[in-house]
């Protein structure tokens, strides 16, 4: 049974060179990872239930998190069967301004967990956004499908509708068309066109293959515009479309085998793994 409030985990590391291995148990993974994949908690919090002596593997306690189990092993959490992993799953989430995507933040400070629905699987955002950045979030419940997405969707298009105080010129764009480097860190040509500029206040869409929502800001700042406000519309071919604010959507398992290069048998799979599922 999911818990009242979605888990987050850390993002798993790469499992093959052709894509996110997903769909099912592993041979050859590490047993906190196959704890976490059937979906009753974290990587983290695995590891601290098998030094607290709750799992065990063929009939003998665990104390330590370094065994690597196989697809037959008989793995036992507080004496109950480990169940089969969770199909991948991707949502779209249109995060509201002034929510955090850490699992837990600073007293004062919400989470998006705090504002998710109860029965939505335990899930990590895929490229985070900043505190103050709202729009199109990606959420999975897939370790290797984030670590997949964000090594391999570096050239996927970020696209952003920014609101910003400042009076935006056609040379300054121009400076962006060419890239820049700020503190040392070089950025590739970057795409910005003016939507509308009404006294001080301009908006602008910029779109850009590498960097996250906190560079926008440094660029902006760089040029001589503030901003106050930072939509996320579109990862890669991912878009926020119309979705409304603080709604979740899961992307369809078709889309999610032909952008992610999921093998046609494997998605199958997690089709029907999911029309089983009660």
């Amino acid at each position: 049974m999911p818990s009242s409030t979605p888990r987050a985990e850390g993002a798993a590391k790469p499992e093959g060179a052709g894509g996110p291995q997903t769909g099912g148990p592993q041979a050859g993974e590490r047993i906190a990872k196959r704890i976490a994949r059937a979906g009753l908690c974290s990587r983290r919090e695995a590891e601290a239930w098998i030094a607290a002596g709750r799992v065990s593997v063929d009939g003998k306690k665990l104390t330590s998190p370094a065994l690597v189990v196989g697809a037959s092993s008989i793995i036992l959490v507080d004496g109950k069967p480990l169940p089969g992993a969770e199909p991948a799953r991707l949502f779209r989430y249109h995060k509201p301004d002034g929510l955090l995507t850490t699992p837990r933040g600073p007293e004062g400070l919400a989470t998006i967990y705090e504002k998710l629905p109860a029965d939505l699987p335990r899930v990590m955002p895929v490229s985070p956004l900043d505190l103050h950045a709202e729009g199109l979030l990606l959420l999975t419940n897939d370790g290797a499908m984030k670590r997949h997405m964000e090594l391999h969707g570096r050239d996927w298009l970020r696209r952003y509708r920014i609101r910003l105080s400042g009076a935006v010129e056609a040379d300054r764009l121009a400076v962006l068309a060419k890239g820049v480097c700020i503190d040392g860190v070089a950025y590739g040509p970057i795409r910005a066109s003016l939507d509308r500029q009404k006294g001080v206040n301009a908006w602008l869409t910029v779109a850009l293959a590498e960097g996250k929502d906190r560079d926008i800001r440094k660029l902006c700042q760089h040029l001589g515009w503030t901003v106050s406000r930072l939509i996320c519309v579109a990862y890669g071919p991912f878009q926020l479309g119309d979705l409304p604010r603080g709604a979740i959507e899961e992307v369809a398992p078709k889309m999610v085998r032909e952008q992610l290069g999921l093998s046609a048998s494997r998605g199958q799979q997690q089709d029907a793994n999911r029309r089983r599922q009660p």
